[in-house]
């Protein structure tokens, strides 16, 4: 019998799911062709005349729009520096990544992440782990190279299996991507994405979205996935690994003297920066409440870009000062330089995305679209909790062929944010859904960016772990975060609790 014959169902469905993924093009041919594909849809649908009635002004019509006429032509030469330029994701990535990156060339999120893990006691060593590995998100993806190999070096130090720690490290830092108890670079990377698709139908509306919109949900769900992922590594992944016979010992690397100095520094320093800003946010004189009586409306919710830069940098610069990693502006410069040099990859990607976004609202496939796909959803009888399963599921099939979460919300919220919209859901509950079914299937997607990393951590401790075996170990957490997340997004629609600041679950046209 060979040796595919001998994989079950799931592990043979997982092998072509990785073999088609891998055929695909890179992220950034893949929006060059969707904007080709756009350009030729214009042409044919304009000359077809196809229409749709105006959902917000009945009596109108609203007809496609030919990108590839001499007017179209002109457009595309003309627009194409301005659509790069004003591609909302754009500016706010890289400026909250110069924060950011300091807080991380500095070592302070390294330290933080160790200085959390080995600090509490032992019987919550595996909740911390899971924790660290939520809250990790703030400096994007280091908790991948930092918190998942420590994870197993602190199992391995305890006596403990240190592949049920790498597994609940990684529940942590993948599968509980989205959440955490501050605001991210994801919240503007995806909240200028749904702003850019909600203009798509209703611009007016789409200004008045804020980069916090799923801060209240996302916040909760630290707690309730820190709670998850511990039970799971304990009664499910440990007593399946059972006891480690491997070869390998580890000592866990403790934080030095001059490096909980830092952290209290950092800390420190953090807090003072956090009171300034109340004192530009809350009293009514502050310039950030802007008068406002309602703080939702205040100028605070505009500048959260700016206000996360200054968050990182300074306790990641002081962090630097007293550990030595920064000794003078130079060192700062070097460290921005290199933090930048790093979003290359993602300036390109973001060139081509903003023409791909551009094309597709110039052109009104996107409101056409939306037109027609709330009419079939409706036709399909596919409405509340059911429609939602139901983008969870289309999300999450995606995401086992398209890494980056970034890469898919930009092909996604031009075509499902609208139709929501028109099915009433808000914009901001639809980039929820997303990124809940974003998160729950990374741990299991063989083309997550990280996951042949993990894989290489792990056969430091088992040579003949490979794909299969990370996989399953990964699916029990995926299934919870899944099922749990969504009972918690189910009985937070039925309170009809707002799920950020100032942000519905419902949209009213």
């Amino acid at each position: 019998m060979s040796n595919s014959n001998k994989k079950g169902f799931i592990m043979r469905s997982l092998d072509g799911i990785e073999r088609v993924g891998n055929k695909l093009p890179h992220p950034v041919t893949l929006f060059a062709i969707f904007a080709l594909v756009v350009l030729v849809l214009s042409a044919l649908f304009a000359k077809m005349g196809l229409k749709v009635e105006d959902p917000l002004n009945e009596g109108e019509f609203i007809h496609v729009k030919n990108l590839l006429n001499s007017e179209g032509i002109v457009y595309l030469f003309d627009s194409m520096v301005t659509n790069f330029t004003g591609f909302a994701p754009l500016g706010t990535v890289l400026v909250t990544m110069l924060g950011i990156g300091i807080a991380e060339r500095s070592g302070l999120i390294s330290a933080a992440l160790r200085g959390l893990v080995t600090s509490v006691p032992k019987q919550l060593i595996t909740a911390a782990l899971v924790f660290g590995g939520i809250m990790s998100s703030m400096a994007a993806d280091a908790g991948y190279v930092v918190l998942t190999p420590l994870g197993a070096v602190l199992f391995a130090g305890l006596g403990r299996h240190p592949l049920a720690g790498l597994a609940a490290a990684f529940a942590g830092v993948s599968g509980g991507f989205s959440a955490n108890l501050l605001l991210t670079s994801l919240d503007p990377l995806l909240g200028g994405l749904t702003q850019d698709a909600a203009a798509i139908l209703n611009p007016e509306y789409a200004e008045t979205i804020n980069y916090a919109m799923n801060y209240y949900f996302m916040f909760a769900s630290v707690f309730v996935l820190t709670i998850v992922g511990t039970l799971v590594t304990e009664k499910v992944i440990e007593p399946r690994l059972g006891k480690y016979e491997g070869q390998v010992k580890e000592d866990v690397d403790y934080l030095k003297p001059e490096e909980k100095k830092g952290l209290w520094a950092a800390l420190f320093v953090f807090i003072a920066t956090a009171a300034v800003m109340a004192l530009l946010v809350i009293p009514e004189w502050g310039p950030l409440r802007g008068g406002e009586e309602n703080i939702i409306d205040a100028p605070f919710f505009h500048s959260l870009v700016p206000i996360i830069l200054i968050m990182f940098f300074i306790p990641g610069f002081v962090y630097g000062k007293i550990t030595k990693s920064i000794k003078n502006d130079k060192d700062v410069a070097n460290q921005l330089s290199e933090t930048m040099a790093t979003m290359g990859s993602y300036i390109v990607l973001a060139f081509v995305a903003a023409q791909f976004v551009a094309y597709f609202s110039e052109s009104k496939l996107g409101l056409v679209l939306a037109v027609n796909g709330a009419e079939f959803l409706e036709a399909t009888g596919f409405k509340g909790i059911p429609l939602i399963l139901a983008f969870i599921l289309v999300s999450g099939f995606i995401n086992l062929f398209i890494g980056s979460a970034s890469a898919k919300w930009a092909i996604m919220a031009p075509v499902f944010v609208p139709i929501m919209m028109n099915l009433g859901y808000s914009p901001e509950l639809t980039q929820l859904v997303y990124r809940i079914a974003d998160s729950t299937t990374n741990v299991i997607s063989p083309l997550m960016p990280y996951f042949a990393i993990v894989i290489a951590f792990a056969q430091k401790y088992d040579k003949k772990v490979g794909i299969g075996t990370l996989i399953s170990t990964m699916l029990p957490y995926s299934i919870a975060f899944t099922v749990v997340w969504v009972l918690m997004l189910i009985i937070w629609m039925l309170t009809g609790v707002d799920i950020g600041p100032g942000s519905p679950i419902h949209y009213n046209q």
